[in-house]
């Protein structure tokens, strides 16, 4: 069976939108645990707009900093703009447009009361094999990973990296990779050596030249990469964008929760999917569901499971500032 995903780094402009929302909440979770965030980033070219809602006892008069923090720690320093200039994300440019107000009183009543902020469906996935995720998507992963760090130690090549794998069982059919190059590079033996395999086909920079990139070449939103942050086409997208918002909100913690849930069924099975949902202001789940493949057979049972979001939190860790780290390393 032929199958294909995809990975970005944090250098693409979507993933720079989820690691600036990321790194803020991690500052306000620093001065309130119980912060209500839920925070939309959009980047294009040196602007940076934020928009979104904010509730508890923190200060915002650091956002600026926060955002430019955000991007040095990306890669995007200043010695990236003394290389690139105004062919990428440049930090002595950026602007910040705050876009941000106090969230729903009648969204932070059901909160309060211990209840889900949002309702949605979230899907959790397993399979057996490296990472415990589908095989291509670990490939994908992985090379984009070996190349970011490269690209880190290197004043030729650029942080804005996409990587696809296409598979036929265990035999790669295609590679293609997307970096950017000041002068070309031949990284066929880095490909290869990373994979553990040479690709029938190998495809680096499709046009040829790839030197203005990030949010000079592509406007960055926040939510616009979910497929890589959690399974590609092996598993549904559950919920909405884990980055953007608090723990209540569910799209991070039931993502989460769904996952470990399918890794401690996966022993009995080749893949397991775990589908929950919410209800906003209940913490009871309308439905927690549980579908499994061994072989060719295929089954589903309902799951007991009593998810209150302050247990959840405590258990996951998600009332503390690892939310950038997260979105760095990757949800799964």
């Amino acid at each position: 069976m032929i199958k294909t995903a995809e990975a970005v780094s944090l250098g693409h402009p979507d993933k720079t939108a989820d690691y600036i929302t990321s790194y803020i909440l991690d500052r306000l979770i620093e001065q309130d645990k119980r912060v209500r965030y839920g925070v939309e980033v959009m980047i294009k070219d040196q602007t940076v707009v934020l928009g979104g809602e904010i509730g508890g006892n923190v200060s915002l008069e650091k956002l600026e900093e926060y955002v430019k923090q955000a991007v040095r720690e990306i890669g995007y320093d200043e010695n990236y703009a003394d290389i690139w200039g105004d062919k990428a994300l440049n930090i002595n440019k950026i602007r910040i447009i705050n876009l941000i107000n106090q969230q729903s009183a009648e969204i932070y009543q059901g909160v309060e009361q211990d209840g889900w902020g949002d309702q949605g469906v979230f899907v959790g996935y397993a399979a057996q094999g490296e990472g415990n995720i589908n095989k291509e998507l670990y490939l994908a992963r992985t090379l984009n990973k070996a190349l970011y760090i490269k690209a880190k130690q290197s004043r030729n090549l650029g942080l804005d990296i996409k990587t696809q794998i296409t598979l036929d069982g265990d035999k790669i059919l295609t590679a293609v990779v997307a970096i950017p190059m000041i002068a070309k590079e031949d990284l066929t033996d880095f490909v290869c050596d990373v994979l553990g395999q040479k690709p029938e086909r190998l495809i680096i920079n499709g046009t040829g030249i790839y030197t203005i990139h990030s949010s000079v070449a592509d406007c960055g939103i926040t939510g616009r990469k979910l497929a890589c942050d959690f399974y590609s086409t092996a598993c549904p997208i559950g919920g909405g964008s884990p980055w953007t918002k608090d723990a209540t909100k569910a799209d991070l913690t039931l993502n989460l929760y769904a996952r470990r849930m399918a890794l401690e069924n996966l022993a009995d099975y080749d893949e397991v999917w775990v589908y929950l949902s919410s209800c906003i202001g209940q913490y009871c789940l309308p439905s927690a569901v549980l579908k499994w493949r061994k072989g060719t057979q295929y089954g589903e049972k309902p799951l007991p499971v009593e998810a209150r979001p302050s247990v959840l939190i405590k258990e996951l860790g998600l009332d503390k500032p690892i939310y950038a780290k997260l979105c760095r390393d990757g949800l799964v």
